[in-house]
């Protein structure tokens, strides 16, 4: 009897917290490795879902953020598209690609530091804020664009953001494993870092507690601008142009992928690891679609899916974890 006692209990919500995002990335590579064996273990397959997955990654990195506060930011995708532009039309202009990409990332963070001013000086919800500069940034693009796509890099540029390291590891790979451990080295191991969980857990004891809301705001609405700012360049290095749609609907990857990887959409909870995760399994799917021939505007019917069903689970996680 004591020992059936002893013995726990399988526990859904603790398994999902600690294994979900891995569970549900080996379930995929399972079935696509069924469905389509050559389509995973070959070797183009792997640099090709990790320079899909770059660009998701990057953007989720950004998204982890507002959400770990509990709130959003749907600026994301088009400050990705404005900031490659800005960078696209700067090397066309005649600028060193490395300088050009300095301030098209520079730009992003200034994207970001506006969304932080505008809702810190407003008042209103981020959702409003990121909503209507979405559309703002999306129109700029096509002005300073003239609504037409911008190509014609230096090769330097093109060579550096085509190249991988030893056959296997695309360099806008390796631009998204540097910025994740960035990013997990300050949200691990600084004062800043920590007072984000806070902000999310409690904002108000958090704000009794001393930390300046407004200033972490700020801050985490510029940390998202930067992120978009790398994946504008990762993108346009990708394509090798600069479309004035660039970047469109990538905010429901961006938000999916941060969800999947275990982040709370009630903030207060999420792990740099899992976003990296989440991004790759977005990159899977993406890859999966592709090269099983499904049609393109199914992307976006299983990428609202995915959103719904792990907000589900995140919140029944979250309830089962309160009683």
């Amino acid at each position: 009897m004591s020992e059936k006692n002893n013995q726990k209990k399988f526990d859904f919500a603790t398994y999902w917290q600690r294994f979900g995002t891995i569970s549900i990335l080996l379930l995929l590579l399972v079935v696509l490795a069924i469905a389509k064996p050559s389509s995973v273990f070959s070797a183009n397959s792997i640099p090709q879902i990790l320079r899909q997955s770059a660009v998701n990654i990057l953007l989720a990195l950004g998204e982890f953020f507002a959400i770990l506060l509990g709130y959003i930011d749907l600026s994301i995708s088009a400050a990705c598209g404005l900031t490659g532009m800005v960078a696209a039309l700067l090397m066309r202009a005649g600028s060193p690609w490395v300088l050009a990409c300095i301030l098209g990332v520079l730009c992003g963070t200034l994207i970001g530091a506006v969304n932080g001013f505008l809702i810190n000086r407003t008042g209103l919800h981020p959702f409003i804020i990121t909503l209507g500069m979405q559309t703002i940034y999306f129109g700029l693009m096509l002005v300073i664009s003239n609504s037409s796509s911008v190509y014609g890099f230096p090769a330097g540029f093109s060579g550096f953001m085509n190249a991988t390291v030893a056959g296997i590891l695309p360099v806008g790979a390796i631009i998204a494993l540097v910025a994740a451990c960035i990013l997990w080295f300050f949200t691990t191991k600084t004062k800043a870092g920590r007072n984000l969980y806070a902000l999310g857990g409690n904002r108000e004891a958090a704000w009794y507690s001393g930390i300046n809301v407004h200033r972490h705001q700020m801050l985490v609405y510029m940390i998202s601008g930067t992120c978009a700012g790398l994946a504008g360049i990762v993108l346009t290095g990708r394509l090798n142009a600069a479309a004035p749609t660039a970047g469109t609907g990538y905010e429901t990857y961006a938000i999916a992928a941060t969800i999947i990887g275990g982040t709370s959409f009630f903030g207060g909870v999420g792990k740099i690891p899992g976003v990296v995760a989440g991004g790759l399994i977005i990159g899977i799917i993406n890859y999966g679609m592709t090269v099983l021939m499904i049609d393109a505007s199914m992307q976006k019917v299983v990428m609202g899916a995915l959103i719904i069903i792990a907000v589900t689970l995140d919140h029944f996680v979250s309830k089962s974890s309160r009683k």
